[in-house]
């Protein structure tokens, strides 16, 4: 059973089995759009029963997603809180307080984040009404793992359900997480989702000018993260002595002890030229990371058009395994942590959604 949306597959799904089972699949229309519901078999016999269609326009069509604007969709609110203007069941969010005395930064949960929290020093609504975080250089942070603090969504596909763990403590993938469609049937029976897509619009406000010069001026502003590693790390970088910053993307292979880098636009060394089509602070742009199989594409994007794009093979990597799983990140993840104590990284989102292209809906 499958949905085609114009030349995409929104969804997209096989099983053998001799019983009957209940199927829900939810996608999303633009108003010019139309969708096909195609249906095969690969046996003798086949049987389809009570095949329904219903139009909910007030229904999200994806675990995590978050609202986004444009000319048929609500606009951005100023001076509610974020959860006004974005659906934020689907996350939860990494703060740089420890406010519980753990010696680590404090996670706000998807349930608190829904319900309205703020905090005027890293998560906020702008004048605007988009969604700003904001993470200093000093703070806690999440594990002894990393040097870096952060201001940052982690996807949640339990939606707030704490009956579901965040993660095993096996390793192995579960209804709060996703993985890759090349990774063992079983790892996908259990995920509480295949494949995936991030898309995002927003704007880096401002980035930290002290410190090590290696270190200026780098946030990532969003991530796939596996259990241990992650499949991408989206880097915006500008320099002190530069109008416009760059973009690029790291690789992270289980295996090896070298990341790979992709420069999308303008490059990410100390003394890269000055990008002439990067993105000044402030201004706005698009990203989209995907994920089918063991294929990764990235593209950026401003106004509509696609400013550049890059696909990448993962095969090898170390992801299409049977105790590995996804999620996805948004926000600031400051990459410096030599700057002065109050230097900060910050954006402002417009725009985030979360979907996957092959929900596991059989459970």
């Amino acid at each position: 059973i499958g949905v085609k949306v114009g030349e995409r597959i929104v969804f997209e799904r096989s099983k053998k089995t001799r019983k009957f089972e209940p199927l829900s699949v939810s996608f999303e229309l633009a108003n010019d759009e139309s969708a096909i519901l195609f249906l095969g078999y690969g046996g003798d016999t086949v049987r389809y029963d009570d095949l329904s269609v219903r139009l909910d326009e007030s229904a999200a069509v994806s675990p995590s997603i978050a609202r986004a604007t444009g000319n048929d969709e609500p606009r951005l609110i100023a001076g509610v809180p974020p959860s006004e203007n974005f659906d934020l069941l689907g996350w939860n969010l990494s703060i740089p307080t420890d406010e519980d005395g753990n010696g680590r930064s404090d996670t706000i949960s998807e349930r608190r984040l829904a319900a309205g929290y703020q905090d005027e020093r890293f998560f906020f609504t702008a004048p605007d009404g988009g969604m700003t975080f904001r993470v200093p250089v000093a703070g806690f942070k999440t594990s002894h793992r990393t040097k870096f603090t952060r201001s940052e969504l982690r996807q949640m596909l339990r939606r707030g359900d704490t009956s579901i763990k965040t993660r095993l403590d096996n390793g192995r993938p579960n209804k709060n997480n996703w993985v890759f469609s090349s990774a063992p049937q079983d790892a996908q029976d259990a995920a509480g989702a295949v494949d995936g897509v991030m898309e995002a619009e927003l704007s880096v406000d401002h980035v930290t000018t002290t410190g090590e010069p290696h270190e200026r001026g780098r946030v990532i502003i969003g991530q796939i993260h596996a259990k241990d590693d992650e499949p991408i790390r989206l880097y915006y970088r500008k320099l002190p002595h530069h109008e416009r910053g760059s973009i690029y993307f790291a690789h992270e292979r289980i295996s090896e002890p070298d990341d790979i880098y992709v420069h999308l636009i303008g490059e990410r060394f100390n003394n890269a030229d000055e990008p002439a089509e990067g993105f000044k602070l402030g201004e706005r742009f698009g990203y989209r990371i995907e994920v089918i199989g063991n294929t990764l594409n990235v593209a950026i994007s401003q106004n509509g058009d696609v400013r550049a794009s890059h696909s990448f093979d993962m095969t090898g990597s170390g992801y299409d395994v049977a105790d590995d799983y996804m999620y996805f990140k948004a926000g600031v993840y400051t990459q410096n942590h030599t700057g002065d104590p109050d230097d900060y990284d910050q954006a402002t989102f417009y725009r985030l959604k979360a979907t996957h292209l092959m929900p596991n809906i059989n459970e």
